[in-house]
């Protein structure tokens, strides 16, 4: 965030961190896509961002400890992006701007399944999501589950909503 802010409205403040255009798909990308290296936010993501934004919106969220970024052990000229704390506490912003997207704009079905899948579960849902993406982004050791994850589900139904078209 630059030093000088427009105000200290946590709205605000917010915004100047999160508030363009791709910050927020990058992280949703990472969440439920588990897209972790560069290449793959690039090249894999439905909007189609260009390299220069993609890596300039990496390095605010670096910059901002939305995500962190460690040297990948099979091959030295990649890394792996992952979110910290700060970027999993986002899931509940996005579950709701989905919810409301799902709602109010005409989403595709494939698209739009986990929106209503987050909505239905609600806060138990999301909290249970955040603790496997702990698992995954901050090595958290979770309690062992019984049948799939959160991330799993979510996957089976937009699997099984691309199987049917």
């Amino acid at each position: 965030m630059t030093d000088i802010s427009r105000s200290g409205c946590p709205i605000n403040l917010s915004l100047e961190v999160l508030g363009d255009k791709w910050s927020l798909l990058i992280i949703r990308d990472m969440m439920f896509g588990n897209r972790r290296h560069f290449r793959e936010l690039l090249t894999k993501s439905e909007e189609g961002i260009s390299s220069n934004i993609l890596a300039d919106r990496l390095k605010t969220l670096l910059d901002e400890g939305v995500i962190t970024r460690e040297d990948d052990p099979t091959h030295k000229q990649k890394g792996i992006y992952s979110l910290t704390e700060q970027g999993i506490e986002l899931l509940p912003v996005l579950a709701q701007m989905a919810a409301w997207g799902y709602k109010y704009l005409p989403v595709s079905e494939e698209l739009g399944i986990r929106a209503r899948l987050l909505s239905e579960g609600g806060p138990k849902l999301w909290a249970e999501f955040m603790d496997e993406l702990r698992e995954a982004h901050l090595g958290t050791k979770r309690r062992k589950r019984i049948g799939p994850s959160v991330g799993e589900r979510l996957q089976a139904a937009y699997e099984s909503v691309v199987r049917r078209k």
